[in-house]
């Protein structure tokens, strides 16, 4: 099994049973890659793997909770023992809170459990597949984020982001701080790592509001987990290019 992985680019979605995680996985799929898809429900990660397989894709599940520990560690040991490394990791897995949701009324748990997902998941996730992305020759890491995490935008007169967030859109500027750090600490190494604003995309974090298909979102993810090795790193990027902070 490890000679013939070891001759595929190896990428983890987390998130991967739906929407723009999908996507992802099927484009990654599609370019020859080996495909793990990182989800909690099982029945839906299986779903997912089985069409992407009938599509040709080299899909395989992971079952994966961002949030637990004992989860993550236990999807490192099954990428370890399927291909040895990891190239790619697209942190995708996110949960949304209400919206328009005013920061005076929003219950806290809410808060703990946007946090929690959204940036200590990602965090958590990062950390344990960082010694199997070192064994890589052309690591990347790519995390979701979205317009609504730009402080720039969101301060900019006329710009319409859709309303106050009091939860779910600072978790993304979180997320893209957090990120600025691991550029920092991993600068030299040949990992580059990237933020991807995928669009308002209709999924059900949205109530399929979106005026953009997955398929859509997906491709700045997509663009950033194939970046040449002078590319960028610690930027936040769209389709149209680089997004300020």
């Amino acid at each position: 099994m490890l000679a013939v992985v070891n001759e595929k680019t190896i990428a983890l979605v987390t998130g991967a049973n739906k929407g723009i995680g999908y996507e992802i996985a099927a484009g990654f799929g599609a370019r020859g890659w080996s495909v793990g898809v990182g989800a909690r429900d099982e029945l839906r990660r299986e779903d997912a793997v089985a069409k992407l397989r009938a599509a040709g894709a080299d899909a395989f599940g992971v079952p994966l909770d961002v949030t637990d520990d004992e989860s993550v560690i236990a999807a490192v040991g099954l990428i370890e023992e399927r291909a040895g490394r990891l190239d790619v990791l697209v942190n995708n897995a996110g949960v949304a809170g209400g919206w328009p949701e005013d920061p005076t009324a929003i219950d806290l748990d809410t808060v703990r459990r946007l946090v929690e997902t959204n940036v200590i998941g990602v965090i958590r996730v990062t950390n344990a597949m960082l010694p199997l992305l070192r064994r890589s020759a052309h690591p990347r890491i790519v995390n979701q984020s979205s317009h609504v995490g730009s402080l720039t935008l969101q301060t900019t007169p006329g710009v319409d982001l859709g309303g106050i967030s009091g939860g779910y859109a600072p978790t993304k500027t979180f997320l893209n701080a957090v990120t600025i750090q691991y550029a920092k600490e991993l600068s030299g190494t040949g990992i580059l790592i990237n933020n991807a604003c995928p669009g308002y995309v209709a999924t059900d974090l949205n109530g399929f509001s979106g005026t953009q298909t997955p398929e859509q979102g997906a491709a700045i993810a997509i663009r950033l987990a194939t970046l040449p090795d002078d590319g960028p790193t610690g930027r936040l990027f769209d389709d149209n290019g680089v997004v300020p902070w």
